[in-house]
């Protein structure tokens, strides 16, 4: 049973993310070039021609050159589609930052015809797993306390499992890491300032960060996360979720019980009965 909209959790500031992504610069989305190249590698294997296409997105742009056509829809909490609108829907680069994960993926489903497709594409849970490792340490190290620096992302069974409650048809889950590298911390975080992916928590610490804390992250991430050459490694974990909108036409599980043959059968072996 889906939770009321009253009791769900409250993870985000809307209003801090809004004005987080007005300072993005396109220079920066590295990440959502390759969430294109993602989408356009899976749709060239679906031997199908779409014809109303949405994208939800806080960043049009990347998406445009690739889909000129398709409707620009925000990623507010209740998104702008009417019914069975549109055949696919691309949920771009912006489920991690819901506050309501699972309801986003009803209303795309709400929002496709039936036997309509969803690719949706979010950061996972092994995203800046380095930056996230050092500030905690740092953290405790210089203050002896512990805030709330980088947004809980979800891990691949977990979201895959989201397409399952939001009733999806046919449901796949995959990731694609990606690695970059920066000169020190601080280029890493004006990156993700560039980006507009920094901290939008509720819970956020709304203080000055002591420099000191800073300094010690520095020497653990070049300790423990530095290339040869010095270089600081970021993980940035892409998942791509895919489903369908249920269809009468789409392939259906096989009753339990109603196999033809042996599976010892089709893999050329006996059958050895398990000991009790």
């Amino acid at each position: 049973m889906k939770m009321p909209a009253s009791e769900m959790p409250v993870l985000f500031d809307r209003v801090a993310l809004a004005a987080h992504r007005s300072r993005a610069n396109g220079e920066a989305f590295f990440l959502h070039h390759f969430a294109v190249d993602e989408v356009q590698d899976r749709l060239a294997m679906v031997n199908r021609t779409f014809k109303t296409a949405a994208v939800v997105t806080a960043f049009p742009e990347p998406w445009q050159s690739m889909m000129p056509e398709a409707q620009i829809v925000a990623d507010d909490d209740v998104l702008a589609f009417e019914p069975e609108s549109n055949d696919l829907i691309i949920h771009a680069m912006a489920l991690h930052w819901a506050n309501d994960p699972v309801g986003q993926l009803i209303q795309c489903r709400r929002a496709l015809r039936p036997d309509g497709l969803l690719i949706a594409l979010c950061l996972g849970g092994d995203t800046l797993h380095q930056l996230r490792a050092v500030l905690s340490q740092a953290e405790v190290e210089v203050t002896g306390g512990l805030s709330p620096r980088i947004a809980p992302m979800g891990e691949i069974r977990d979201l895959g499992a989201l397409l399952q409650r939001a009733g999806f048809a046919l449901p796949v889950a995959d990731s694609a890491p990606l690695t970059a590298t920066y000169s020190d911390l601080r280029h890493l975080m004006l990156d993700l300032r560039a980006m507009g992916e920094t901290n939008a928590m509720l819970e956020r610490p709304r203080r000055f960060t002591r420099k000191s804390v800073f300094s010690r992250a520095q020497d653990l991430y070049s300790e423990h996360f530095a290339q040869a050459d010095g270089r600081l490694e970021a993980t940035f974990e892409i998942i791509c979720l895919t489903g369908w909108a249920p269809h009468e036409n789409q392939p259906k599980p096989l009753r339990p019980g109603s196999a033809q043959a042996r599976l010892a059968e089709a893999l050329g072996t006996d059958e050895t009965k398990l000991t009790d």
